[in-house]
């Protein structure tokens, strides 16, 4: 019963300068749906030494697989997971400032940014949370860091936190202003070699305050605010042609994920969860790339939940990059 689309779902435009071999300022400016216009991040980068960098700017919050690399040509899938779209929303960027870098096989990242703002929370995740830098609330800040392991060429592995409060002065009980503090971890692991691309991802969600913020929205019953969500997929593919240079370096990869994502995982005592904030996708497809920087890709996602309400969706996108 749904209506098929069409969409000119993003154009994307890189703008950067390096004034000097220590400042740096780094942009992208995207157009979505061929109307709307957002800054995904601008920064300027400080380069203090080869291993420690300072930079400031609307940030990419530094979590999970997708975030700070959500260029359709580096994940597959016509679709990013949806653990990184209700509980970590990529694309997701706030205003602050932190630093980054590395050493050896290790390397990190710690930022302070503005919170979430927690009026914008769902029963179906913390996606409408995202205050995209524009006339950002700011009563509440958070920090977010992140750690990898990079023990060899194409694997790395590691975790990444963000935690601080999303009431931005707006949850207010008989008097008391309540701050959400909302704190997402996740683990997560990709490795590529010899042709093959397995990617694995579980992340948490765990919210302060939901009574207060459920009074304040007016959410009651199934349609209340969860104060826990999780979700986490584990996804693989496979690039037939990786040993043979018969076709000029084309790739075609098949690949499955297989998902879960639960946004009502747990539940303040007297509200009730819905049959359909539970559910686990299986995702089955195929991207071809010419050339690395084009790319088709099509795959089918199975939608499955106890209330039955599951949409199952055909995609089928054309990138360049």
């Amino acid at each position: 019963g749904k209506t098929n689309k069409a969409d000119m779902l993003r154009a994307i435009i890189y703008a950067g300068y390096r004034f000097n071999d220590k400042f740096l300022f780094n942009s992208e400016i995207e157009f979505e749906h061929a109307k709307e216009a957002y800054v995904e991040f601008a920064y300027v980068d400080y380069l203090v030494h080869k291993n420690l960098g300072l930079l400031g700017g609307l940030l990419l919050v530094p979590m999970g697989l997708v975030n700070e690399y959500h260029e359709p040509t580096v994940y597959l899938g016509a679709e990013r997971p949806v653990t990184e779209q209700a509980i970590i929303p990529s694309t997701w960027r706030e205003n602050g400032f932190g630093l980054h870098g590395s050493a050896g096989m290790v390397s990190y990242r710690a930022y302070v940014v503005n919170g979430f703002n927690g009026s914008k929370f769902s029963s179906g995740g913390l996606r409408g949370g995202r205050q995209k830098g524009a006339k950002a609330k700011a009563d509440n800040f958070a920090f977010t860091g992140r750690l990898d392991i990079t023990p060899t060429p194409g694997v790395f592995f590691g975790g990444s936190l963000f935690t601080g409060g999303s009431g931005q002065g707006d949850i207010e009980v008989d008097g008391r202003n309540y701050g959400v503090k909302t704190t997402i971890v996740d683990a997560h692991l990709q490795a590529q070699a010899r042709g093959w691309d397995f990617r694995a991802l579980y992340a948490k969600a765990s919210l302060g305050d939901v009574w207060a913020l459920n009074q304040v929205l007016g959410k009651t019953g199934s349609s209340a605010v969860g104060e826990g969500m999780q979700g986490g997929y584990v996804q693989l593919g496979y690039d037939v042609l990786s040993q043979s240079s018969a076709l000029g370096g084309t790739q075609i990869t098949p690949y499955f994920r297989l998902e879960n994502v639960d946004t009502q995982a747990s539940m303040q005592s007297g509200h009730s969860r819905s049959l359909s904030t539970d559910n686990t996708f299986k995702t089955f497809g195929i991207e071809i790339k010419p050339i690395s920087n084009i790319v088709l890709k099509g795959d089918y996602m199975w939608v499955d939940n106890a209330a039955g309400s599951g949409t199952n969706q055909f995609n089928i996108n054309v990138i360049s990059f």
